[in-house]
């Protein structure tokens, strides 16, 4: 991949190289302005590099049409400003566009109603996209998704609006996505710990570079948080996984603890 990318003089990507194999969920972290959501968006051909390419399947995306693009690569954005109405179902329907020509089928229909019950929310299925809750909105974004079929979902913060309880359920069912359709999946995720858990690899990124990569154990360790996050850090091990507990900003004695 050896992707670069900026803005005029600013650069934030620089010659990052990412390996995706099936069946794998491969989560991006970093701290803010690491580069994670613009990874996300030139994989999804939304920003074009500078230097360096992206292959999806043997294909450097670059040649493929944007409804081939969609066809293997699933989006899911932090947030979608709907300002037209419209109703859930209609909104995951718009998933099913790269595999129908002009109108949707009993099929496509289908298709909908099963993602929607899978995250649950097949409740809201004819409300109004513009009228539900912003987590109700972030599931209904990775159900549209999920319509697409992809060999490949691209997730930007997908638990960044939801609470813990949603946050466990979307994460589930993307963890049992990749497991039993042999599909794979990027996210871009602040949360380690979210991370840690559902992911069989981890990269770090770090002022646009890779500061660590390989499975959650060899990343999240203290040294590599201290030196990217600049905070001090415990790693423990919880249930197989590492779990990161946070203590204090580098150069902080301590600071002002919690009651």
């Amino acid at each position: 991949m050896d992707v670069e990318f900026g803005y005029a003089s600013t650069p934030i990507l620089q010659g990052v190289h990412l390996e995706l194999a099936k069946s794998e969920v491969l989560s991006i972290v970093g701290p803010n302005g690491a580069g994670k959501s613009t990874l996300i968006r030139c994989i999804n051909r939304i920003l074009n590099p500078q230097k360096g390419r992206i292959v999806l399947d043997g294909s450097d995306i670059t040649n493929l049409t944007r409804m081939e693009l969609a066809r293997q690569l699933g989006y899911i954005p932090q947030s979608d400003h709907q300002s037209f109405p419209a109703t859930v179902f209609d909104v995951v329907l718009m998933g099913r566009r790269p595999h129908i020509s002009w109108r949707s089928c009993q099929n496509d229909k289908e298709k909908v109603l099963d993602v929607l019950e899978m995250l649950n929310i097949e409740h809201l299925a004819m409300r109004d996209i513009n009228e539900i809750s912003g987590g109700q909105q972030q599931k209904v974004l990775i159900a549209r998704a999920l319509a697409q079929e992809p060999d490949v979902l691209l997730l930007d913060e997908p638990t960044s609006n939801l609470d813990i309880r949603h946050q466990l359920e979307v994460m589930d069912v993307i963890r049992t996505l990749v497991t039993e359709k042999n599909i794979s999946a990027i996210m871009a995720i602040h949360d380690l710990n979210l991370g840690s858990r559902y992911s069989d690899r981890m990269v770090m990124l770090n002022r646009g570079v890779i500061a660590a990569a390989g499975n959650p154990y060899s990343v999240l360790t203290q040294e590599n948080i201290k030196q990217v996050y600049g905070v001090e850090a415990v790693v423990k091990d919880e249930d197989g996984f590492p779990y990161v507990v946070p203590k204090s900003p580098v150069g902080n004695n301590g600071g002002v603890r919690p009651r």
